[in-house]
């Protein structure tokens, strides 16, 4: 039997697309309800970097932007060395539904890893997409 190599959420948000891609692509968005703090250089190929309260740092990799519906990064795993290349790719894509908007986030890449590390990992990142897009919700209604 294989490892789960993705992790899939859908959202309806009561918020315009333009205003959920705005959440998740500038650096005052990210740095509200995903980190504490972020930047983005928001271009294929372009950096992204996100901090949290107590040091927890994250880089990530700009891989796909199609104003408004598409989104995505690669960014590393905390369960592997620093200097390992493997990275999963996470992609939002945001569609209007009536006055809001759907948004599906997908995070790729689990497969990849060794069995002491695919586990932790696997279940760590869906605790934390429920979290965190918990937060995203939090934030735009907040606005």
């Amino acid at each position: 039997m294989g490892f789960p190599n993705r992790i899939e959420r859908t959202l309806d948000l009561a918020h315009p697309p333009a205003r959920v891609w705005a959440a998740l692509t500038t650096a005052e968005g990210l740095g509200t309800w995903f980190g504490n703090e972020a930047r983005i250089d928001l271009r294929p190929g372009g950096t992204a970097a996100m901090s949290w309260t107590g040091g927890h740092k994250v880089e990530m990799r700009v891989e796909r932007v199609e104003e408004p519906t598409a989104f995505g990064f690669s960014w590393p795993l905390e369960e592997l060395p620093e200097d390992d290349p493997r990275r999963t790719y996470v992609e939002f894509t945001l569609e209007p539904a009536g006055d809001g908007t759907r948004l599906t986030v997908v995070e790729t890449g689990f497969a990849q890893l060794p069995d002491d590390a695919h586990r932790t990992a696997y279940d760590s990142h869906t605790q934390g997409w429920a979290s965190e897009l918990g937060e995203l919700v939090d934030h735009l209604d907040a606005a």
